[in-house]
C-alpha cells in the first residue's frame, strides 16, 4: 500500500474514532481531544524536523514547549503597574549590571595579553559584576513578590492579544535553541541528548522558582483568549437564535422549555468555542505542514538528509555539519515553541508545574516514532493516535472494568484491584502500541519516502 493511501486510511480511522467519541461521550470531549491532537501535531512536526531531517536526538522538547508557554503569558497578561513601580528600577539595574559585566569581561579578554594577569582580571570583573547583579536582583524580586502575592506577585506582561504570542513563542524558543546549540551541538550525539535534557530541567526549575517572572507554582490564570467566551455567547441574541434553529422543538413538537434551552445554550457555546480553536489550530498545522514539506523536498532538505545519513561524507563534500545541525535545531525548536504558546492559549493559564518529561518529551517522541520519522504527515498521524489513546485509555479501561465487575462480588479482591489499576492502563497501552509498531512497522505508519537522489 502506498503512503498516500495509508495516510488517507489512517486519517479516516482517526476521524471515525473522534465521531464515535462525539456520539458516545459528547462533542465537547471530541473537539477537546481534536484540539489537543492538533497542538501535539505541531510539536511532533517540530521534533520530526530535528530527528527525522537531521538525526538530532533532542531530549529537551519540554524546554521549548515551556518557553513558548511563558511567552504566551508574558505577551498577553496585563502589566502589574504596582510591581513595576516598586521593583522595575532594580530590574533594569540588574540588566544593566549584566550588560556592563559582559562588556567589561570582553574588553579585558581582548585588550590584555594571555596569562595569569588576564585570568585574575577576568575573575575580578565577573565577581564584581555578580555582586552588583545579586544586590539589585534580590532587591527587585523581594519587592515584586510582596505585591499582593495571592493574586499577582509578579511583573505581568505586555497586555497584547495572545495570538501574537504564537509567533513570539516560536522566536523565544528559537533564541533558546541558538544558545543551546552554541553550547551543546559540538558534543557527540549521546552527550547532546543528555545536555538538552539537563537544560530543559534547568528551564523548568527557573519557571517554578522565579515567582517574580511567572508566579512559579502559584500559576497565572485568566489569560486572554482569541475566541469568544461561553458566557458572552449565551447572552448574545444571534447565538440564541442559532441554537433555537438547530435544536428546533421538543420531540412532541412543543417549544423547548427554559431548562432545556439553557442546557442547549451551554452545550452549544462550549462546542462553538472549541470549533473556533479548531479552525485556528488547523490553520497553523496546515501552514507549518506546507512549509515543512516544501523544505524537506528542497535541496536544503536533501542536504540535511545526506548529513543525517553520513556526516563524514557530507563533511568531505564541504558541508558545515555543525552549522546545519544548529540551523535545523533552531527551526524545529521554534515550531515546538509555537505549539507551547498554543497550548497555553487553549488552557487559558500558565502552569509551570504541568511541564513534565513524560508528557512533553516522551509522548512527543512516541508520536514521531509511531507516525514515521522523516515524514511530516507521519508525525501528524502519530500525534493524533498517541494523544487519542492517551486521553481515551482511562475512560475506556474504567468502562471495561465496570462491565467485568458486574460478574464479580463486592468482596472479591479482583474487583478492587481492577478498579485501582484501570486509570493506569494508558501507560500499558502506550507501551504496547510502541512495541507493536517497532516490531511490525519499525519505520512507522507512514515511513519516510527516500528521494531519488541527494
Amino acid at each position: 500500500m502506498s503512503n498516500n493511501r495509508r495516510a488517507v486510511l489512517s486519517f479516516s480511522v482517526m476521524g471515525l474514532m473522534l465521531v464515535i467519541v462525539g456520539f458516545g461521550q459528547s462533542w465537547n470531549v471530541a473537539l477537546a481531544i481534536l484540539n489537543l491532537c492538533l497542538i501535539s501535531a505541531v510539536m511532533s512536526m517540530g521534533l520530526n524536523m530535528q530527528w527525522g531531517y537531521a538525526g538530532l536526538f533532542n531530549a529537551g522538547v519540554m524546554a521549548s514547549t515551556a518557553i513558548g508557554g511563558l511567552t504566551a503569558m508574558l505577551i498577553s497578561y496585563a502589566p502589574v503597574s504596582r510591581a513595576w513601580s516598586v521593583g522595575g528600577t532594580n530590574v533594569f539595574a540588574t540588566l544593566l549590571s549584566l550588560l556592563l559585566t559582559v562588556a567589561a569581561a570582553m574588553l579585558v579578554w581582548k585588550k590584555m595579553a594571555k596569562g595569569k594577569k588576564r585570568s585574575w582580571s577576568m575573575s575580578a570583573v565577573i565577581m564584581t559584576g555578580y555582586l552588583f547583579m545579586r544586590f539589585f536582583y534580590e532587591q527587585a524580586t523581594s519587592a515584586i513578590e510582596a505585591v499582593d502575592p495571592a493574586k499577582t506577585g509578579f511583573l505581568g506582561g505586555l497586555g497584547l492579544p495572545i495570538i501574537v504570542s504564537w509567533l513570539a513563542g516560536g522566536l523565544a524558543a528559537a533564541a533558546l535553541a541558538w544558545l543551546i546549540g552554541r553550547i551543546a551541538l559540538g558534543l557527540r550525539s549521546d552527550y547532546f541528548a543528555i545536555a538538552t535534557l539537563g537544560i530543559s530541567e534547568i528551564m523548568i526549575s527557573i519557571l517554578k522558582n522565579e515567582d517574580w517572572l511567572s508566579r512559579g507554582v502559584k500559576n497565572v490564570t485568566g489569560l486572554s483568549r482569541p475566541v469568544p467566551y461561553e458566557v458572552d455567547l449565551q447572552q448574545s441574541e444571534w447565538f440564541s437564535k442559532l441554537v433555537q434553529w438547530i435544536y428546533g422543538s421538543a420531540e412532541d413538537g412543543s417549544a423547548l422549555s427554559a431548562d432545556m434551552m439553557r442546557e442547549a445554550m451551554q452545550l452549544s457555546a462550549g462546542v462553538f468555542v472549541k470549533l473556533c480553536y479548531t479552525v485556528l489550530f488547523l490553520a497553523v498545522v496546515l501552514i507549518i505542514l506546507g512549509f515543512a514539506t516544501r523544505a524537506l523536498n528542497s535541496p536544503w532538505g536533501r542536504m540535511m538528509r545526506a548529513i543525517r545519513d553520513n556526516e563524514t561524507a557530507a563533511a568531505a563534500m564541504g558541508k558545515d555539519v555543525t552549522s546545519r545541525h544548529r540551523q535545523v535545531f533552531i527551526i524545529g525548536s521554534a515550531v515546538i515553541g509555537i505549539s507551547g504558546a498554543m497550548l497555553t492559549t487553549l488552557d487559558g493559564q500558565f502552569t509551570p508545574g504541568s511541564y513534565i518529561p513524560l508528557r512533553f518529551t516522551f509522548l512527543i517522541w512516541v508520536m514521531v516514532i509511531i507516525g514515521g520519522s522523516g515524514n511530516n504527515l507521519g508525525a501528524i498521524i502519530g500525534a493524533f493516535i498517541t494523544w487519542f489513546v492517551w486521553i481515551e485509555a482511562e475512560p475506556s479501561a474504567l468502562w471495561l472494568v465496570s462491565q467485568i465487575n458486574v460478574f464479580l462480588e463486592e468482596s472479591n479482591p479482583l474487583r478492587q484491584h481492577l478498579q485501582e489499576v484501570a486509570p493506569h492502563m494508558r501507560m500499558v497501552l502506550m507501551g504496547l502500541i510502541l512495541v507493536l509498531v517497532l516490531r511490525f512497522k519499525p519505520k512507522g505508519i507512514l515511513p519516510e519516502e527516500a528521494p531519488d537522489h541527494y
